[in-house]
């Protein structure tokens, strides 16, 4: 009995721990969580080529470049040729943050839009709808149990 308590005793965690499986890097890194703000990477190229539009309209919808102070870590992958300088941005994509409630109301807004959208097509569709030959019919089916003798 002792001897078996002694080889227990002998194991440890590391000979039972299941390695750890590989896999693929992050093209983008996360940015330290800031209370209150929304992080997001904004397109600043493509292909090589810059996207003027895209970063201003970005940034006309309240996205701000974060500051390299505001998140060191993130310095060390950044782009040194980078045409925004004293930011974080990565093989064409400039760091961004915006305010959450901003964020939030953006969202409701497009919600809204798809909803409306979404009930602008049930409305031309239900429009053609015929009672003598309906486009949709409540069916129903019931399950009934064979009754015994």
């Amino acid at each position: 009995m002792a001897d078996n308590r002694l080889a227990r005793e002998a194991e440890n965690r590391e000979g039972t721990k299941r390695k750890q499986q590989w896999t693929p890097p992050q093209t983008l890194p996360e940015p330290e969580p800031q209370d209150g703000w929304v992080f997001r990477w904004i397109r600043t190229s493509i292909m090589g080529q810059a996207d003027p539009s895209n970063t201003s309209a970005k940034f006309r919808e309240g996205w701000e470049p974060v500051k390299a102070e505001d998140q060191p870590k993130l310095m060390m992958q950044a782009d040194p040729n980078s045409k925004f300088s004293g930011n974080i941005e990565i093989g064409g994509l400039l760091l961004c943050k915006a305010p959450a409630e901003l964020m939030k109301q953006r969202d409701e807004y497009y919600t809204r839009q798809a909803q409306a959208q979404l009930q602008s097509v049930d409305n031309n569709f239900m429009r053609l709808n015929d009672e003598r030959m309906p486009l949709f019919s409540d069916k129903k089916t019931t399950v009934s149990f064979g009754k015994g003798k």
